[in-house]
């Protein structure tokens, strides 16, 4: 799902760290996470990437049950934040309305939620914590395949690459059984795709 936003002439710096998560440059790619006011409504998450034309142009990624995401977003607000910290910039901190993510970090967050998007939310604390036994290039890589074959909110949802994910971080504890060094995306994704014939085929016919 595209949406073109409006794009700001210059180039702002943002300054308030009330839902902001590294994010220094509005006109750059970034992701936008949109937590509505009331508990009915999903939460959505957009990747934004300047087009050609430096229009921002957002590929809406995920959308998300307010019950798993108020599930995760204290757990994941804190890592974003040791993240950050450890880089010598601000934390943020989520609030109603409009956060803005750092592209990196909110490939990480929109993996994690694509594990958990159709899952029983009893299974978040797994995928929390496989999540956090990938070392973040893993978790790049990860979206980035996802986000090729099945990356849209809605016609991605449930197929391929997005169904392997969830087996992935939430039906196996493979990232804290295997020690960092041992451990290769490809593979970790492989077992998880052995789970379902067929996870990684895009549903197409």
């Amino acid at each position: 799902m595209t949406a073109k936003v409006p794009s700001p002439r210059k180039k702002p710096a943002v300054k308030s760290q009330a839902g902001n998560f590294g994010v220094v440059d509005l006109a750059g790619p970034h992701f936008r996470v949109d937590i509505p006011r009331g508990k009915a409504a999903e939460v959505e998450i957009g990747d934004l990437i300047p087009d050609e034309h430096g229009q921002m142009v957002q590929e809406l990624r995920v959308r998300l049950t307010r019950l798993r995401w108020d599930t995760l977003a204290e757990r994941v607000e804190t890592q974003l934040n040791l993240r950050l910290r450890q880089e010598g910039a601000p934390p943020g901190a989520w609030r109603s309305g409009i956060n803005l993510v750092r592209r990196d970090l909110g490939k990480e967050l929109t993996l994690l939620c694509w594990a958990v998007e159709e899952a029983d939310p009893g299974t978040i604390d797994l995928a929390l914590s496989n999540w956090l036994g990938l070392e973040p290039e893993e978790r790049w890589w990860l979206y980035t395949q996802t986000a090729a074959a099945t990356g849209d909110a809605l016609t991605g949802r449930g197929r391929g690459w997005r169904k392997a994910v969830q087996y992935a971080l939430t039906d196996n504890p493979l990232a804290t059984e295997r020690p960092r060094q041992s451990r290769r995306t490809p593979g970790f994704f492989q077992e998880a795709a052995k789970r379902g014939p067929g996870l990684f085929d895009t549903g197409e016919d």
